[in-house]
């Protein structure tokens, strides 16, 4: 048959040409210095070097176990520097100080440079990683809940439930006084109702719209439901916003709540759902989490954090629908589905090494920790401390990455706008930035409190296994810092950035003598020089912005 009338046959097919066909079968392949790297660059924000040798040494196996055992609870964010709070000495935490005028921005800034200090002191666990997951599941946006005690506290809660159970983790954020203000669940009573928590807990954090089968009703839930779900939820209440004198919780009203029956559509059976008072939002879960498209439509979001955007027949079939059986299988805990996933030969498909655009996080705490930026410790500068995690959550979000600044509801466009997806990291707006914030580090840095950030090449020495020999450094360099190898003419490319117009053996006499003099300041200049070089060129290369 000739090529065009194989190619017309082709096209006139109906069976879908799908992207792999790699299944959730364990991985039995080969585990090296790529493989782990690949699974660590997916799990934490930017490995670095000694925690990919460490994953190779240990094996696939027990780095899964390390990945899945959840952080300890961390201390709670500081008055690092803020003279002004006079409720709370420095050094002390604010998370249950009184109210006070001024204070919400100074308070704001000191639980975002907290969460990116737990990003940068991750460890080798998912916690951060999924809490940010979960940050972007259950979304909300600091200006509207204004109030960084109830930022605190959500933050604290997804956190908490980073491995655990998604059907109790649904239980508390929906009564969560943070969420209670941002989808106006503290303005829904009987006698007004307000379906909009309600909504998002079908369209966006449970079990997803499906196709419309008529105005404002869908395969998975109808307009009837939003209804009924909003009188379920009718009655709860947040206290202590901005109060000097009240505690901050979520409380229940119940002569605000609607103690009559709700009846659901179809979709759920006709089930009705009789009056329990407080608890009554737990049968309302129950019943959305005992449809099997809940747990269909979590392993989604999943496997698009994880592993890649497209999600064909293929992978519905083979990958997201067995997920959900494992996820129903073990009563909606996250864990055993999602170490499947990892651990499977479809995670480490080449086909899926290297094909996601770092977001904004992974991209600047993930520079942070691979390079080594040596950021003072509390003992040396508490303010120093949190002025730098502060200036990295800066950069992440003027990459439009900011936490607590979401978009909308909906979480980042990055991991839900067709056809885009993680696309978007990249605009005009962002990729100047991304240029803009390598080259800085890569040069001079930053300074705060008169202690200066920056990558120190020097130190990054312990990286290359034979850092005399320019071929063997830059091949090592390549192997942290991009997700595959790259070609003959782009390592050629990277030597003539180091030893422009030299034979290798320049490099090799040149590094060898500071080896032998690092004192010698002259030396140590000119080979820090073109070490700067080399990785800002790398920073700036596109593979590097790849995960």
């Amino acid at each position: 048959m000739d090529e065009p009338t194989l190619m017309r046959e082709l096209k006139a097919s109906p069976l879908e040409i799908f992207r792999t066909q790699s299944t959730l079968n364990p991985y039995a392949g080969n585990w090296g210095y790529e493989e782990a790297a690949h699974l660590l660059r997916r799990c934490l924000f930017g490995p670095t070097h000694a925690e990919i040798e460490q994953a190779v040494t240990d094996g696939l196996s027990l780095t899964l176990d390390k990945l899945f055992t959840p952080a300890p609870a961390a201390p709670p964010p500081l008055n690092a520097y803020f003279d002004n709070d006079l409720l709370v000495p420095k050094g002390q935490t604010w998370i249950d100080a009184p109210f006070g005028p001024g204070l919400n921005s100074y308070r704001r800034n000191s639980l975002r440079a907290w969460v990116t200090g737990l990003q940068i002191n991750q460890g080798v666990s998912l916690t951060e990683k999924m809490t940010l997951f979960w940050h972007n599941h259950y979304p909300i946006e600091s200006g509207v809940v204004n109030d960084p005690r109830f930022l605190y506290r959500y933050f604290k809660l997804l956190r908490d439930n980073a491995l655990g159970n998604f059907q109790t983790l649904t239980e508390e954020i929906t009564i969560d006084a943070a969420m209670l203000r941002y989808l106006n669940g503290n303005q829904n009573i009987e006698s007004s109702p307000n379906e909009n928590y309600a909504r998002e807990l079908f369209e966006l954090f449970t079990i997803g719209k499906g196709p419309q089968i008529a105005p404002g009703d869908y395969t998975h839930y109808t307009e009837q439901d939003v209804v009924a779900a909003a009188r379920v939820l009718t009655g709860w209440d947040d206290q202590g916003h901005n109060s000097a004198t009240v505690a901050i919780e979520s409380r229940f009203l119940s002569q605000r709540h609607d103690t009559g029956d709700k009846t659901f559509s179809a979709a759920f059976g006709d089930q009705m759902i009789a009056d329990n008072g407080d608890q009554e939002y737990k049968d309302l879960i129950a019943m959305i989490f005992a449809q099997a498209e809940t747990a269909r439509f979590i392993c989604r979001k999943l496997y698009r954090w994880f592993v890649y955007y497209k999600i064909d027949a293929q992978v519905e079939q083979d990958i997201i629908d067995n997920m959900a059986q494992t996820l129903i299988n073990n009563n909606y805990d996250i864990a055993p589905c999602l170490r499947q996933l990892l651990a499977s030969e479809h995670f480490f498909d080449p086909l899926n090494v290297g094909c996601l655009i770092k977001n904004p996080i992974d991209f600047n705490v993930g520079m942070a920790r691979q390079l080594e930026f040596q950021i003072p410790d509390a003992a040396t500068s508490l303010e120093s401390q949190y002025r730098h995690w502060l200036q990295i959550y800066y950069n992440n979000n003027v990459m439009q990455m900011g936490v607590f600044a979401m978009p909308s509801v909906a979480g980042w466009p990055a991991y839900y706008q067709v056809p885009q997806f993680h696309q978007n990291w990249i605009n005009s707006v962002t990729l100047p930035e991304r240029s803009r914030i390598a080259t800085r580090f890569a040069t001079f840095g930053y300074t705060k409190t008169q202690i200066r950030v920056e990558i120190k090449p020097l130190d990054l020495m312990h990286i290359p296994s034979n850092a005399p020999d320019p071929n063997a450094l830059i091949s090592d360099f390549v192997k942290l810092l991009f997700p595959q190898p790259i070609t003959q003419d782009q390592l050629d490319f990277l030597k003539e950035v180091l030893i422009p117009g030299l034979p290798d053996y320049e490099w090799t006499i040149e590094y060898d003598a500071y080896l032998v003099d690092p004192n010698d300041q002259n030396l140590a200049n000119s080979v820090e020089a073109k070490l700067n070089s080399l990785l800002d060129t790398m920073m700036n290369m596109a593979e590097f912005q790849l995960s």
